[in-house]
């Protein structure tokens, strides 16, 4: 078996979907391959001769080597303006490189693949994209590795987690299909989990995929090898076969997933609780002893906890057993983050930054998306953490149904008086999902040209619209001197996931 992780996402860490899958299908003595073709086909797009026509091109291929160098360089970040200047220099070719490739229909950077006719939100695009693999401009690339790799393989599986990876990965799978008849294509990941869990899903890919999975991939893999009878699930990820010296950063970040969905739940219109999904937690000493092993066999650099939110049992266990490696992920806010003195055994244990989904800065939106924070709780977990010296990245969620302008400035000035405490911030515009409970309250609208849009315009009850919502935070809000001063912070295209290497000692 081959498991494939496609164009385009950040390639500063190796993908956790396919090792996780790796080591549940190599614990029962089945062999399988891992291609990480999103880090591959930027560093071969990267590597393409370019004609130079302007200095920021002739500048950006001359130092390319050096540029890739300095991103995998933890003293570069320690030099801000260096690091920007790397980033936007590879982006520079890959946009580059990508248009020479397809006619400049596709624009690629280091974070995001977008088409100029195509969409990944309609189906017709996504199999106009499979039916013309040769238009993409990672072709080059996969039409030359994936008949090194897929000579004896009779299954294929892609893992599809974002709209950035959606059309390479039809592209792909179309060449799949057209020069490996005999392959089973199988299909699962986070956004394929998104779009079948909308209540009017009919598949409209049977023709070109075998398999769709909804959810965690393991079962219905070792069942297509026969295997009904699973050890325990879910096994110790596997990174082996991956490149781990080569992706874009000071070092190996290690990803790991403690939980599939939020121990909370509770927030309305969260994507996880629209979709259904349940609250699965590996046992706390598992956790545990799974991360001193994969920190033994590879010796990361940094840890980075996928979970939705870090469970306090599992924050309380770092804190008594640090997994060997500085670490970060996202926590809620709550009393025990308030705790100075455990705070600071936190960050004993090597955690380096959290991030924080506060969402606004008014206590009764708070309320009314039930996100079960207190705003004096907040400002003593953020007082806390900056005593402790962990970073914090906010995030923060506007033009929700219950914010309007005042709202919105009341958060503005929470940010304000704590801005001291706030390392980076992720400032959003709210969406409605689709399926959520509350959409239908609102009223709904085309939102997205597509049929596989997982979100719907709305009709704000006070008429705190997206364009009005957009010329607050870009005229107002980010033109805050406070703000402004947090945003230059953030890692251009990497954002959360270079952010810890700014902050770590």
């Amino acid at each position: 078996m081959l498991l494939i992780f496609p164009p385009v996402a950040k390639a500063c860490e190796p993908p956790a979907g396919i090792a996780r899958l790796a080591g549940a299908l190599r614990r029962h003595g089945l062999n399988c391959r891992l291609l990480d073709a999103n880090l591959e086909g930027q560093l071969w797009l990267l590597e393409q001769s370019l004609t130079a026509d302007d200095t920021w091109s002739r500048r950006a291929i001359k130092g390319r080597a050096g540029n890739l160098v300095a991103l995998r360089d933890s003293s570069t970040y320690r030099t801000p303006d260096r690091y920007r200047r790397a980033v936007s220099d590879l982006n520079r070719i890959l946009n580059r490189s990508a248009a020479a490739a397809s006619g400049a229909s596709a624009v690629v950077n280091l974070s995001d693949y977008q088409h100029t006719q195509l969409s990944p939100l309609r189906c017709s695009d996504l199999l106009t994209a499979a039916s013309c693999p040769e238009q993409n401009p990672f072709y080059p690339y996969f039409s030359r590795r994936l008949p090194e790799l897929l000579q004896g393989i009779g299954t294929v599986g892609f893992s599809l987690n974002y709209l950035s990876q959606a059309l390479c990965s039809f592209a792909m799978v179309g060449y799949v299909r057209r020069e490996f008849p005999g392959a089973k294509i199988v299909l699962g990941g986070g956004l394929v989990t998104s779009w079948m869990q909308c209540s009017d899903w009919s598949n409209p890919f049977g023709n070109l995929i075998d398999l769709m999975v909804c959810g965690a991939g393991e079962k219905p893999l070792l069942a297509l090898c026969g295997i009904t009878e699973e050890r325990q699930l879910p096994a110790l990820p596997d990174y082996s076969g991956l490149p781990l010296t080569e992706y874009l950063s000071p070092g190996l970040i290690l990803p790991y997933s403690a939980a599939d969905g939020c121990y909370w739940n509770g927030c309305s219109f969260c994507p996880e609780r629209a979709e259904g999904n349940r609250y699965r937690p590996i046992p706390t000493k598992k956790v545990l002893s799974e991360l001193q092993l994969l920190t033994a066999q590879t010796a990361p650099a940094l840890i980075h906890l996928l979970d939705n939110a870090i469970s306090p049992a599992l924050l309380q266990a770092l804190a008594d057993n640090p997994p060997g490696a500085p670490w970060y992920g996202f926590a809620r806010i709550d009393r025990h983050l308030a705790e100075p003195d455990f705070c600071r055994a936190l960050r004993r244990s090597g955690c380096v930054m959290l991030k924080l989904g506060l969402e606004s800065g008014d206590q009764g939106v708070l309320n009314r998306m039930g996100k079960g924070i207190d705003l004096e709780t907040a400002a003593r977990v953020l007082t806390a953490l900056q005593q402790a010296g962990i970073a914090v990245y906010c995030y923060l969620l506007f033009g929700t149904p219950g914010e309007t302008l005042s709202e919105a400035r009341r958060t503005l000035e929470f940010v304000a008086r704590h801005y001291q405490a706030i390392t980076f911030l992720n400032l959003a515009v709210f969406n409605m999902p689709l399926c959520s409970a509350e959409a239908a309250e609102y009223g709904t609208e085309l939102f997205y040209d597509g049929d596989l849009s997982l979100y719907t315009a709305f009709q704000h009850p006070d008429g705190w619209d997206r364009r009005q919502v957009r010329h607050f935070l870009e005229h107002e809000f980010k033109r805050h001197p406070a703000v402004a001063a947090i945003i230059r912070n953030d890692p251009p295209q990497f954002s959360s996931n270079h952010a810890p290497f700014f902050v770590r000692p």
